[in-house]
């Protein structure tokens, strides 16, 4: 049986949403990896710059997820989602003793 779809209508194909908007950041971090002292052999985790910003703002700096949303021109709950998933990265590595990453834009 063939559906015939409405005249404009497309179907979307790969990811579902918004596309995601572009983050600014303050500062371009200095670092490239942290690498465990002794050398460990698991896989690597990639933290995206946008998550390390947002730990620089909140944890580091002191600010609020609001203040560190109009800092980086996004939500306070996009902040709340970047931090949350910066925190389980950074907690990972030092619990697994495996290398961070700084992941390119």
């Amino acid at each position: 049986m063939l559906i015939k779809m409405p005249q404009g209508w497309r179907r979307r194909r790969g990811r579902r949403g918004r596309h995601p908007k572009p983050v600014q950041l303050g500062k371009t971090p200095n670092m490239k990896q942290f690498i465990h002292y002794p050398l460990s052999k698991g896989d690597p985790i990639h933290i995206d710059p946008a998550e390390l910003e947002a730990l620089r703002l909140v944890d580091l700096e002191g600010l609020s997820q609001e203040e560190a949303g109009e800092r980086m021109s996004i939500s306070r709950g996009t902040i709340w989602r970047i931090l949350q998933s910066a925190r389980k990265k950074v907690t990972q590595a030092l619990i697994e003793v495996r290398p961070l990453i700084l992941t390119s834009e």
